[in-house]
């Protein structure tokens, strides 16, 4: 929509979605980097809004964030998009996992990764993006949605990373209390059981919403229902760990890790663009 403008070609687009309970629109950002195309895609999932602003209210990020000047550096074709409920997109806000005291974090996550999917399938089919070995990113239920996206069908994506994900945090709202972390990290197991990408998992010590011991225990469960993920445990982050990822300064300390375990996936990358 519109004309692309910027250094970044920044062009506001509108992802179809197609589900049984029906269709929806999905708003999203797109910022191309520089040099030759067609350029590898990042897919980078946003979280749920802070406290005060409500989830309509939400706007896809910039492509001057720190966040998405990292991937656009790497060559990376950027795409924030806004899932069902969430900003522009609007709608039923439909990956709510319900009630405190008896959520469904299966569900929650499952939901998110219908949105993924189409946003991937969207965006290696653009003329100027790479048709497969992409990247999907997601912070907190946008990292919970990347895991549960694992274990549905993704044979344009090579690279999985969740950053500080989950789901439930900040029960009541009290710091470092989780809404059932027993079903969650039961929850970790079975989308680990049919998860298929080696994965990132990413988490500051001094993350409120999921602190070291519950992200230990989502990770363990991953892993021994079959799941492969690298667990990183950064230490604490400017006052509050889970804003590491778009935070001042998370590249520096996120950037290293993420950067490595993508050389790592690169000869996945390469055989799949392969003819």
């Amino acid at each position: 929509m519109g004309t692309p403008a910027g250094r970044w070609r920044e062009q506001i687009h509108w992802i179809p979605l197609h589900q049984p309970g029906g269709d929806a629109l999905l708003f999203a950002r797109i910022c191309r980097p520089q040099g030759a195309t067609p350029a590898p895609v990042a897919v980078i999932n946003h979280g749920a809004p802070p406290p005060g602003i409500g989830p309509t209210m939400m706007q896809p990020a910039s492509c001057d964030t720190a966040a998405a000047q990292w991937f656009l550096s790497h060559g990376f074709l950027v795409v924030f998009a806004m899932r069902r409920g969430y900003g522009a997109t609007g709608g039923t806000e439909v990956e709510n996992s319900g009630l405190c005291v008896d959520p469904d974090y299966d569900r929650a996550g499952l939901v998110g990764a219908e949105d993924i999917a189409a946003t991937v399938s969207y965006a290696t089919s653009l003329p100027y993006a790479r048709p497969d070995g992409a990247v999907v990113v997601g912070q907190s239920s946008g990292g919970w949605a990347t895991v549960a996206y694992d274990g549905v069908p993704h044979p344009r994506v090579a690279a999985l990373i969740s950053m500080a994900g989950g789901r439930g945090g900040w029960a009541g709202g009290v710091p470092r209390r989780n809404c059932r972390p027993d079903r969650l990290v039961q929850a970790a197991g079975r989308f680990g059981a049919v998860a298929t990408t080696p994965m990132l998992w990413i988490y500051a010590a001094n993350d409120s919403y999921f602190p070291p011991d519950l992200a230990a225990a989502m990770h363990a469960a991953f892993v021994r229902a079959g799941g492969r993920a690298e667990l990183a445990q950064v230490g604490p982050y400017d006052g509050e760990g889970h804003r590491l990822f778009s935070g001042p300064g998370g590249p520096a300390i996120w950037g290293p890790i993420v950067a490595r375990y993508l050389a790592e996936r690169e000869s996945v990358r390469r055989v799949s663009s392969a003819p």
